[in-house]
């Protein structure tokens, strides 16, 4: 459902992402780790389309993401770091225009609103302002775009960035109740989130995937995950 292809992004003589692979199958929830400046949300950008590989493809449900990106984008949900919202419109007036632009008939946009609305808990701010919303429910406004369309495939960069410890349970319960039912790819730096939501890791540092497994594999001799992913990233014995 989600495949990069030896991927790569150069800018001049940096290399933001170099040769990148591998392979994330239908209903699997995949952490996508690294250090900050690593790769991820290039990759993330090269694999939804928003930015051109140098060199490789990028596949969504096997549509080629340059080529091919209407279909791609048609199952797939993008959730970026801080992703852009119109502040003055209230979620209902946002998810009523993205539905339009989607193309969804009125009859279908008041379904998938009611259902987005209920999946992430917006009924008390659909009508507010959304540049008055708390970075929960900003965050929150943000998923129920991404799965507005129902699609089959989410990418999500750091979906609980900024947020207090019980938005992040929020936003961390709505991602495991998403995932029984769609293939996801998530960027994240808290590690409980890993152990809460993914059986499988990559792991990427400088640009280059170095790891590619079960989140209990990278761990040695009775490591925490956050000193396994230490080890790993500093280079030291580093897995591959």
């Amino acid at each position: 459902m989600i495949e990069a292809d030896r991927l790569s992004k150069i800018y001049g003589i940096f290399a933001a992402s170099s040769d990148v692979s591998f392979k994330i199958h239908r209903g699997e929830v995949v952490a996508f780790l690294g250090p900050n400046g690593a790769g991820k949300s290039t990759t993330m950008k090269l694999l939804t389309g928003y930015l051109a590989p140098s060199a490789g493809v990028a596949r969504i449900a096997g549509h080629n993401m340059m080529t091919d990106r209407i279909a791609g984008s048609s199952v797939l949900g993008y959730l970026p770091e801080n992703g852009p919202l119109y502040l003055d419109a209230t979620p209902h007036s946002l998810l009523s225009f993205l539905g339009e632009a989607r193309g969804m008939s009125p009859a279908a946009r008041k379904e998938r609103i009611e259902a987005v609305v209920d999946i992430c808990n917006l009924d008390t701010v659909l009508y507010k302002p959304i540049g008055k919303l708390s970075k929960g429910f900003k965050q929150r406004v943000g998923m129920a775009h991404a799965i507005l369309h129902e699609p089959d495939v989410l990418i999500l960069d750091e979906p609980t960035s900024g947020l207090d410890p019980n938005q992040i349970r929020g936003v961390r319960d709505m991602i495991r109740k998403l995932g029984e039912n769609k293939t996801i790819l998530l960027s994240t730096h808290i590690f409980q989130e890993v152990d809460a939501l993914a059986t499988r890791a990559l792991v990427i540092n400088e640009g280059r995937l170095i790891y590619d497994g079960k989140v209990d594999a990278m761990k040695q001799d009775g490591e925490s995950l956050d000193d396994a992913f230490y080890r790993m990233t500093k280079g030291v014995n580093a897995m591959t």
